[in-house]
């Protein structure tokens, strides 16, 4: 088995897309024989799962990562295990040991907006092995401050990675969120200045990025998503139970409300309340928008190379 690690100076490097380096590892009966740094050769993270395939690489490991780019490592027969951090040689030891949680496409969203943070309540992969450490694998590594990048990638697996004019090219668009019966969730407008993105790389959730990739500076557009192109739906595996002995503080919280939990890797992950007895509280980590059909008016305002 092969493993491949996104890698930089002996650390998971955080952004798939944008990896110089690969740090390949040879296994053979669950230990690490041999591991060599490959180079990505400069591919864009579209190549890049063709260049793991080449490599016959079986799984890869690294921090943030779309869900184009989830697609294509899965067209490519590449496990993907996202939402690591820290040493590569241990994040490797961690997952032979069946203690690395994956979370998925996670960083997957449509817009910055304050107050929403990075989460790990991805496609299913989320939120195994809750021990006392609570280690939910998530969090988005290194995006920046704004950027909130939760929302499941939903169906994407079985979806072609995107084409198109606009796609590996930084657009900015304006752009009117409304839910099916007319109700404003978010405005590009109201905040007064564009959004700014890599269409197609996996920033943002994929029906927005699909909607953008041919279209013309000065075009709107409207668009109606299912949740499989948006945050997919609700995860069972995403809500769990812990005892309150073992959370300090979670003995003052209520049913309803948005907290942070820590994982392994020291990263914050906000989840809901979803409900509490007397010994123990369960916790929903799915994205608030998870299994909503949404729908945008999207005008593109620029596109620069």
């Amino acid at each position: 088995m092969k493993i491949a690690v996104t890698y930089d100076n002996g650390n998971i490097f955080q952004h798939f897309g944008k990896t110089e380096f690969f740090k390949v590892y040879d296994v053979e009966d669950n230990k690490v024989i041999s591991s060599e740094v490959i180079g990505s050769n400069g591919v864009g993270h579209g190549a890049l799962a063709g260049l793991l395939a080449g490599q016959s690489v079986d799984v890869l490991i690294c921090g943030g990562i779309g869900g184009g780019a989830q697609a294509a490592l899965e067209e490519a027969g590449v496990e993907l295990c996202a939402g690591a951090q820290g040493d590569a040689d241990q994040a490797v030891e961690a997952y032979l040991k069946g203690e690395l949680v994956s979370t998925g496409a996670n960083c997957d969203h449509h817009h910055h907006e304050e107050g929403h943070s990075c989460g790990d309540h991805e496609e299913g992969h989320s939120c195994g092995g809750h021990g006392e450490d609570h280690s939910c694998g998530g969090g988005c590594g290194g995006h920046d401050d704004g950027h909130f990048c939760g929302g499941s990638c939903g169906g994407c697996g079985s979806q072609p990675v995107l084409t198109g004019r606009n796609v590996g090219k930084t657009c900015r668009a304006h752009y009117r969120g409304t839910f099916n019966d007319g109700t404003q969730f978010d405005s590009s407008y109201d905040r007064g200045e564009p959004l700014e993105f890599i269409c197609g790389v996996g920033q943002m959730i994929r029906g927005f990025d699909a909607a953008v990739a041919d279209m013309e500076v000065g075009q709107v557009v409207d668009v109606h998503l299912m949740p499989e192109e948006a945050y997919g739906m609700p995860d069972p595996n995403a809500i769990f139970t812990l005892e309150i002995a073992q959370l300090p503080g979670s003995e003052e919280l209520e049913a309803g409300q948005q907290v942070y939990l820590t994982n392994q890797y020291g990263q914050p992950f906000p989840v809901k309340v979803a409900a509490k007895g007397e010994t123990t509280i369960t916790f929903d980590a799915n994205h608030e928008m998870a299994g909503k059909e949404l729908n945008f008016r999207i005008e593109l305002v620029e596109v620069n190379e």
